[in-house]
């Protein structure tokens, strides 16, 4: 139904083009929407950056990074030479006016060459620091203006540092556009996974009626990673674990998995529903947070048989480093469907494995009437790796004697025989569409600081803040700190991944 959506001739500006994440990410997924003919003849991108290079120069940037990623599909012959052609480069400071004049140059040349409308999605590849001084420039030369066509703008990830910063963020970005323009990307809200949870959920009338505190016993939601900083310590020492994972990926994951039916598959009836969840979460301030979070930083240990460094020993972390690379929270939902039952969130690095999965662990049966006593019923959503969705329960094994084991209905994307699009596919090609629908609110994202403004407060890092943690508390190949396993609570125990 999506691809029957073409986007209209259009201009991709991308600030900070030279990039980590547009060289590994956001070049391979453009390129598979235009090869895959979703994008059109009349587009092409212009890249902007504070290094000197020319056109040219960029051209054979960016098709070196196209062959040397991941992430690219299949080249099909001619294509790189064709996709050459659409690339287009200008150098300044984004603090000043002439690199902006020069976009809107290149947005003046593409409507000549291809004619119609001088649409244009900017897209913000840049440290956060430069979010501001970026739409504030785009403003002043004009070019948020939608009288010759749309305009939109596509921010990444962390928005803000906390509550007050994501506010105030949020009202210089409304200086120059309306929130219809803004789009903040959440990159795990494109995964396959993610949206067929809605899809399971309020499609097939056997969930949907089980969906609550009747029959739900509480909902684990999980993002471990298996790396470590991977040469990020400058990011990493200062966002850490709650801003970097916590208040936007596994907010958003929540907010899907709570959320109560929306009035109609739209972007404003799915946001309100978000927003009603994060807005119902029972208050976490400072002097609670003892109770319903658990920090952890990982030490040395192993991961595939090899030894890696501690938290502490990676380059660029400093000795005595407080900073967490480990969070579990409860969040408890005080609205109808939800009270009394507690949603646990947890991710950190350095962990076995790298997965993401949401489980709806169910009530175990009212009465034991068979022996060895039944485990709960659990649907999961892997969302990554190997995407899919599996339900188990129990069944009498093959034999004389009435004995239950637990076996597993599994279902894989593979089943349809088809690859699976890259999340920053799917949402570029969105915000080209200007479907708004897998892209955060602003009243999401403020809820979402929010809830964890009081976690930020009570482990503030900064010297004389608070008590020193007692880290490293998990070693490198675990699945995090003994604490974590007492915030389930007596007769409740984390999925082992």
């Amino acid at each position: 139904m999506r691809r029957s959506r073409a986007p209209e001739p259009a201009t991709m500006v991308i600030f900070g083009v030279t990039g980590d994440l547009s060289r590994r990410k956001l070049l391979p997924a453009i390129f598979g929407l235009w090869q895959d003919g979703l994008l059109g003849s009349a587009f092409n991108i212009v890249g902007v950056g504070r290094q000197d290079m020319t056109d040219e120069q960029f051209k054979d940037y960016a098709l070196k990074a196209l062959q040397e990623s991941k992430e690219t599909d299949a080249i099909q012959p001619g294509s790189l030479e064709k996709f050459r052609e659409l690339l287009y480069y200008e150098f300044g400071e984004f603090g000043e006016d002439d690199v902006y004049d020069l976009v809107g140059k290149e947005l003046d040349r593409a409507q000549k060459a291809h004619g119609g409308r001088k649409n244009a999605l900017f897209y913000l590849s840049t440290p956060p620091s430069l979010f501001e001084p970026i739409s504030n420039g785009l403003g002043r030369l004009g070019l948020a203006d939608q009288s010759e066509g749309w305009r939109r703008i596509v921010i990444e990830k962390p928005f803000g540092r906390d509550l007050d910063s994501a506010r105030e963020l949020n009202a210089a970005i409304h200086d120059t556009w309306d929130e219809s323009q803004v789009y903040r990307i959440d990159h795990y809200l494109g995964k396959e996974t993610v949206q067929n949870l809605m899809a399971i959920r309020f499609g097939n009338a056997i969930f949907e009626p089980l969906w609550n505190r009747g029959f739900v016993d509480h909902v684990q939601i999980t993002a471990a990673e298996d790396l470590g900083l991977e040469g990020r310590a400058g990011y990493y020492e200062e966002a850490g674990i709650v801003r970097d994972m916590l208040q936007n990926h596994l907010m958003q994951l929540f907010a899907l998995t709570a959320m109560e039916p929306p009035a109609a598959f739209d972007a404003e009836a799915i946001r309100d529903e978000k927003t009603k969840v994060l807005r119902a979460v029972k208050p976490i301030p400072s002097g609670r947070v003892g109770q319903v979070a658990v920090r952890g930083q990982y030490g040395p240990g192993s991961m595939d048989g090899e030894k890696v460094p501690g938290y502490r020993e990676e380059p660029g972390v400093k000795s005595d480093s407080r900073t967490a690379s480990y969070v579990a929270v409860k969040l408890e939902i005080d609205n109808w469907r939800w009270q009394g039952v507690p949603f646990f969130l947890r991710t950190g690095k350095r962990l076995p494995k790298k997965v993401t999965e949401i489980a709806v662990v169910f009530k175990r049966a009212p009465l034991g009437i068979f022996p060895g006593g039944l485990e709960r019923n659990v649907l999961a959503f892997r969302i990554q790796p190997d995407e899919g969705v599996s339900l188990k329960f129990s069944s009498k094994s093959p034999g004389q004697e009435m004995v239950l084991r637990e076996v597993v209905m599994d279902f894989r994307y593979d089943a349809f025989g088809a690859q699976l699009e890259s999340p920053y596919s799917r949402l570029l090609l969105d915000a080209l569409i200007g479907d708004a629908t897998l892209f955060p609110r602003e009243d999401e994202v403020d809820h979402a600081w929010q809830i964890v403004a009081g976690i930020l407060e009570a482990w503030d890092t900064r010297p004389g803040k608070g008590r020193t943690p007692d880290f490293p508390n998990y070693a490198a190949g675990t699945w995090g700190p003994e604490d974590a396993e007492k915030l389930m609570g007596p007769d409740r125990r984390w999925r082992r991944l």
